[in-house]
């Protein structure tokens, strides 16, 4: 490779990682490589840079323009196409969420809900689909949830993370006043 140690190290890190990710270790460099660049890069200076062949540079590329995770750019008196990532680091962890989603969420919740549809065949089936309608129920929670949440905005959104364990506090305050709420009410049926 042909970059600073630190630019280094991080490329080599996001390859691997994108190789744990389910994604192609080039693609992977390609993207730590644009995502830490100054400006723009074209896939020659990404082939020079990474001492991969360009071949191999423009797959890649075209795979993260599928996921919406680069974006194409051009200069003035240059016919090369040139590739960057956006800016803010609150869009790219949407963009991937909602990838992710489309791609491995999505097409497991309509499979579950195929096969729920079914009517079971054997008690081994009934088993089967018992456990597969908590697993459906669960994602469809999530999935909800994750719907919300993409709604807000980014400052409310890193507040929401900010919070950790918080939350839970926060729910338990809340149980507590809904309780003593209960226990002031009036029982209507110990009036005389």
């Amino acid at each position: 490779m042909n970059l600073p140690p630190l630019v280094q190290s991080f490329v080599l890190h996001f390859g691997e990682m994108g190789s744990r990710w389910g994604i192609n270790r080039t693609v992977g460099q390609i993207y730590a490589l644009l995502f830490v660049s100054p400006a723009p890069v074209c896939a020659e200076e990404i082939a020079e840079s990474l001492g991969i062949s360009r071949s191999n540079v423009s797959m890649s590329l075209r795979e993260l323009q599928a996921w919406n995770l680069v974006i194409l750019k051009h200069k003035p008196d240059d016919r090369r196409d040139f590739f960057t990532t956006p800016d803010d680091v609150w869009h790219i962890l949407r963009t991937l969420a909602e990838e992710r989603k489309k791609r491995e969420v999505d097409p497991t919740l309509s499979v579950l809900r195929e096969i729920l549809m079914q009517r079971p065949a054997s008690e081994a089936e009934r088993h089967a689909q018992q456990r597969m309608s908590e697993m459906h129920t669960l994602i469809e929670q999530l999935t909800h949830w994750y719907e919300d949440v993409k709604q807000l905005e980014t400052e409310r959104l890193a507040t929401l993370l900010s919070l950790g364990a918080k939350v839970t506090k926060l729910l338990e305050a809340k149980d507590r006043v809904v309780s003593l709420g209960r226990s002031r009410r009036p029982n209507p049926a110990n009036k005389s």
